[in-house]
């Protein structure tokens, strides 16, 4: 008390609560990182309210290192993105990081998968670590777009369910994922205003964010006689592109089912029409940078004599009946 770290809160109607300032926040003040503006009435010190983007202090007795503080680096990070509190727990920034660089320091071309994105600090920390060491790393983000306990009991309550538009855009993918994701590349808040301050131990301002491309997927069910009938080839090419790697922007068709595809800026070509295998492999020696090929063709002997022609070509079975590409554990697999 005589230092000032106990504040008492509350009142005689809904009782008192004792407020203790610990040690390593104590610290932050007697290092200079806080200002001491004044005394409240029992003594409790006063504090200026300055820019905390930068306190450093290392949390309790879990962590080692400063920048993995996920109040700090995490908490207070997504605050100034967001304004409000919109996920609560988010790991700090520099943790998440530090753990991909460990194992992706000598692959600059990795592909980082987060099946739990939450809110979306995996993909941050990619395009960080891609702007720090010049990587071109890729990160794919899978999350659901639940709302929390709370939203959920107070949508119900009048009358609304999931698939509601004002229940949706409330749901983390929509409000907290892909929000953050757009503005860390951007370098804004969700308002539109310049994000502040520097990234951690470098010169690199935050409003700069990153070169950078992203795409927002919903995931959803297509029809099953449809796809088996080869209808639904637009809506799966997707699915096709990211399995190639992901290579630049998601490629997009009319209508209909073309008798090839050749992507060269997305390194793969796709055949449906093995009629035309031979105009096919000519248009693939105009791009040798092509590496993946899918060939459409129910005809296993066909496809190796096609794939062999094809040395050198990362090379994968489409079998007409699309559903069998993706039908767990369907025992048929590429080469």
């Amino acid at each position: 008390m005589q230092q000032g770290r106990v504040r008492i809160g509350g009142n005689i109607n809904r009782g008192y609560t004792v407020y203790i300032l610990k040690d390593g926040e104590y610290s932050k003040l007697t290092n200079g990182e806080f200002k001491e503006i004044g005394r409240g009435i029992n003594n409790e010190i006063i504090v200026d309210d300055i820019d905390t983007a930068h306190v450093l202090a290392i949390p309790g007795d879990i962590w080692q290192i400063s920048s993995h503080d996920a109040t700090q680096y995490g908490s207070r990070l997504l605050g100034s993105i967001f304004g409000d509190k919109r996920f609560t727990f988010p790991k700090s920034l520099y943790a998440v990081r530090d753990c991909i660089r460990f194992f992706t320091e000598n692959k600059p071309n990795a592909l980082v998968v987060d099946f739990f994105a939450g809110s979306g600090t995996t993909l941050h920390a990619v395009n960080l670590l891609n702007a720090e060491d010049g990587g071109h790393r890729r990160c794919i983000l899978v999350t659901n777009n639940e709302v929390s306990d709370a939203e959920a009991k107070e949508m119900t309550s009048r009358g609304l369910q999931p698939g509601d538009a004002e229940w949706e855009k409330l749901g983390i993918a929509r409000y907290v994922t892909w929000p953050r994701t757009v503005c860390s590349i951007e370098g804004h808040d969700v308002n539109g205003n310049p994000l502040k301050g520097n990234y951690l131990g470098s010169d690199r301002p935050m409003a700069d964010g990153f070169r950078a491309n992203a795409v927002f997927f919903k995931l959803g069910f297509l029809d099953k006689t449809k796809v088996s009938l080869g209808m639904q080839f637009k809506e799966l090419l997707s699915t096709l592109w990211m399995k190639a790697g992901a290579v630049g922007r998601c490629p997009v068709v009319e209508a209909g089912v073309p008798d090839m595809l050749i992507l060269p800026e997305n390194r793969m070509a796709i055949l449906n029409d093995e009629n035309r295998f031979s105009v096919f492999t000519q248009a693939l020696e105009q791009h040798p940078e092509i590496d993946v090929v899918y060939l459409v063709t129910d005809y296993e002997p066909g496809f190796v004599a096609m794939s062999e022609a094809l040395a050198g070509k990362t090379t994968y079975q489409l079998y007409r009946d699309y559903l069998d590409n993706f039908r767990i554990n369907a025992g048929r697999h590429g080469r």
